[in-house]
């Protein structure tokens, strides 16, 4: 699989505005130890035939070595995706990988076992982003390749961490997090301002639990 990211126009915009170039990020942060590569893992899953009940609410709590986070899913957006993302949470797919991308102030993504960005389930689902969709800051979204449809989920996820409102809705909208932003932003600063977004430290996420209500 092709690695899986934003289009890189739209990234190199970004850095622009950010000063690409000069690597301002903090190489440490309170709370986020070092710790040790995970060993890379290639594995499939597969797809979910059953949808989520829409009806209940569903969270997922990502448990990293910085910390915790809560993300809510929007179950009746993009219900491919979130039936999807809650089988490979539950099966462990995303246990002990890392955030292979940190863009400071603007997003970081994880969510390949092979922790290169080049991974995923061995499947994808569509489900096309409203047209009004805005990715601001605490949005939840899907990485796709370029030559990839609109709408178009493996499992690598990416976090919004500033302003990404000018994306075009192209990206499968996975939930918005509504606990534990500020592990987000400390996460969000240890990355490098370039289009790579090479990490300065490594994160681990350590396991993803669903909790419905």
């Amino acid at each position: 699989m092709r690695r899986a990211g934003l289009i890189l126009l739209v990234v190199s915009v970004v850095l622009v505005g950010l000063g690409a170039g000069k690597l301002t990020a903090a190489t440490s942060a309170p709370g986020c130890p070092k710790v040790k590569t995970p060993k890379p893992r290639t594995e499939t899953r597969n797809k979910p035939k059953k949808k989520l009940d829409a009806h209940k609410t569903w969270t997922a709590t990502v448990k990293t070595s910085c910390g915790s986070f809560t993300i809510r899913l929007s179950v009746k957006v993009s219900p491919h995706l979130a039936a999807s993302f809650v089988s490979l949470s539950r099966t462990k797919f995303y246990d002990d990988t890392i955030f292979h991308r940190v863009v400071p102030g603007f997003v970081i993504q994880g969510g390949d076992p092979t922790q290169s960005g080049s991974g995923g389930p061995g499947y994808s689902t569509v489900d096309r982003p409203p047209a009004s969709l805005k990715y601001a800051r605490g949005v939840v979204a899907m990485a796709k390749t370029q030559t990839e449809p609109a709408g178009t989920s493996g499992s690598q996820f990416f976090v919004v961490t500033g302003d990404a409102s000018f994306l075009t809705p192209d990206y499968a909208l996975l939930g918005k997090v509504v606990k534990g932003m500020d592990v987000v932003q400390k996460i969000g600063k240890l990355g490098r301002q370039t289009e790579e977004g090479t990490p300065t430290r490594i994160v681990v996420v350590r396991s993803i639990s669903i909790k419905r209500s």
